[in-house]
């Protein structure tokens, strides 16, 4: 039986497989390793992707897969330096003996150029969110509500001190904040479209 749906892609666990959020359920799915009928490894964490799936065996193929928005996800484990405002950002909530906290981030110029969230780290915090188990999703929702939805990148860090992570999402896919995020904290990826 095939299934239509709307999937986030997100961090994938071995090669040829994908791991896809249900964005109705957001139920953590992971595919089969081969025998897909649709380029799965062209596609990036982060991508919001219409998929048919093949449930017809224990693991589900890809029969066809379009992407719908090529927002980027990206996990730093071990994440140094600690930008300020995150610090700041976690300083006060564990000031105010909260274990979350957020705010808006702005440029040199004073312009909204993303969202922050901090989380304090449990021991799967971090692991959790990039298995989504725990989803980002809603907190991109909230931007897209505010903002209009638009491709946009999500760093999701985690200190060396491994005492909180860090949920950043950037207003613009490769605006200048999300290119300094991406030059500090992630290793370079495969080229592909902005857009």
């Amino acid at each position: 039986m095939d299934d239509v749906s709307t999937y986030r892609v997100l961090a994938t666990p071995a090669v040829g497989r994908l791991r896809l959020l249900d964005r109705d359920t957001y139920e953590p799915i992971v595919t089969a390793d081969e025998g897909h009928d649709a380029a799965v490894e062209e596609v990036r964490p982060g991508y919001l992707v219409d998929a048919d799936l093949d449930w017809s065996t224990s693991e589900p193929t890809v029969e066809s897969l379009s992407v719908r928005r090529p927002t980027l996800y990206a996990f730093a484990d071990e994440a140094e330096p600690v930008f300020d405002v995150a610090q700041e950002t976690w300083s006060e909530a564990r000031l105010a003996g909260d274990s979350m906290n957020s705010r808006v981030t702005r440029n040199t110029d004073n312009e909204v150029n993303g969202v922050l969230y901090v989380f304090g780290e449990d021991g799967t915090t971090f692991e959790s969110f990039r298995d989504g188990e725990r989803p980002v999703e809603p907190l991109v929702d909230r931007v897209n509500e505010q903002e209009g939805e638009a491709p946009r990148e999500v760093f999701v860090l985690r200190p060396a001190s491994k005492e909180f992570v860090i949920v950043t999402i950037t207003l613009r896919k490769s605006g200048q904040f999300a290119d300094t995020l991406r030059e500090t904290y992630e290793r370079p990826r495969p080229s592909e479209p902005l857009e």
